[in-house]
């Protein structure tokens, strides 16, 4: 008779799988030497399982095991239950030790729309059983409760739970066109700034001002006129390209117009602190292979482009993931 205490509990799958297992090969010994298990405990495991159900599914006796006219009854569901075990961890298995299956992961706008999307048409191509779910997002996305594989992130890093492998620097560079510096001239010094229209990033470290590095003459910040301010470093290149002011821009973002010709930088000899690009993941070194493939796919690419400045000591390719502190 069943019980309600019995109905509450959870269904002994792993006794019946070796119940299953006992019937198919119609014997203890054998069905212990396939599951890598003692022939005891594949005897134990039926009697918890027979105690359980308070009925005998199998008749043991010194030469053989045969199954009860109730072992019979059950048999097709548990074989269905050993089989499907083994297929749950059978795909699992193929998925995380061999490229395919889905990768999600958040980039931020502009350098993700404008240098990874590029990397990551390469790579399906390559690998055309790899799906990816990818979101365009410059909030720090949770990676953990939002179930992203990882995040590539250009920004300090905070969360302290995360593993982080910084993957380059990037110069940001005070660009405009040559319309533009024919027209007002180029600054020399960051007061020069003051006197000239600026296109500003909405959350561009030192929001009051522009803070400049010279080898020779230190820090100076300087406080500017604002003709436009956007919150996507992309939108304010349009009005750069027609001439409507200066602006400091990552270089990856600026490259492209700087080799043809339409951008040209200024103040060359005074430098802006450089951005990080991270890779960020969840805690655990354990990473399907089709995730850790992407990963490796993106700093080889990266490695390629000449905007990308890798720290020296810590060569391209390296793995310095590591816990943030």
């Amino acid at each position: 008779m069943v019980t309600a205490q019995m109905k509450k509990k959870l269904p002994d799958l792993e006794a019946w799988a070796v119940f299953a297992k006992v019937a198919e090969t119609g014997s203890f010994a054998r069905a212990a030497a396939e599951l890598e298990l003692s022939q005891a405990t594949v005897s134990k495991t039926i009697s918890r399982l027979e105690a359980r159900m308070n009925v005998v599914l199998v008749q043991r006796t010194s030469r053989s095991v045969s199954l009860t006219d109730t072992g019979h009854a059950a048999l097709d569901r548990a074989i269905n239950i050993l089989e499907h075990g083994q297929a749950v961890e059978a795909e699992i298995t193929e998925q995380s030790t061999s490229l395919r299956g889905l990768v999600r992961i958040s980039l931020p706008v502009s350098f993700g729309i404008s240098r990874l999307s590029p990397i990551l048409s390469n790579f399906l191509t390559m690998h055309p059983d790899i799906e990816l779910d990818v979101e365009f997002s410059d909030r720090q996305v949770d990676l953990i409760e939002e179930k992203f594989d990882f995040a590539l992130r250009i920004a300090t890093l905070i969360d302290s739970t995360l593993l982080a492998r910084q993957l380059c620097q990037v110069r940001i560079l005070l660009v405009g066109s040559p319309t533009y510096f024919k027209r007002y001239g180029k600054p020399r010094h960051p007061r020069d700034i003051a006197n000239h229209k600026t296109l500003k990033y909405s959350y561009t470290r030192g929001r009051q001002g522009w803070r400049f590095l010279h080898k020779e003459h230190g820090e100076f910040s300087q406080v500017n006129p604002v003709q436009m301010q956007a919150n996507n470093a992309d939108a304010l290149n349009y009005a750069l390209l027609a001439g409507l002011g200066m602006a400091l821009q990552p270089e990856f973002l600026v490259w492209d117009g700087l080799q043809s010709g339409t951008l040209e930088t200024a103040m060359d000899d005074w430098q802006v602190e450089p951005l990080s690009l991270h890779i960020v993941a969840p805690p655990g070194r354990k990473r399907p292979i089709r995730v850790q493939a992407l990963i490796d796919y993106i700093l080889q690419s990266l490695t390629k482009e000449p905007w990308a400045h890798f720290i020296e000591g810590a060569p391209a390719g390296t793995d310095r993931t590591q816990p943030l502190s």
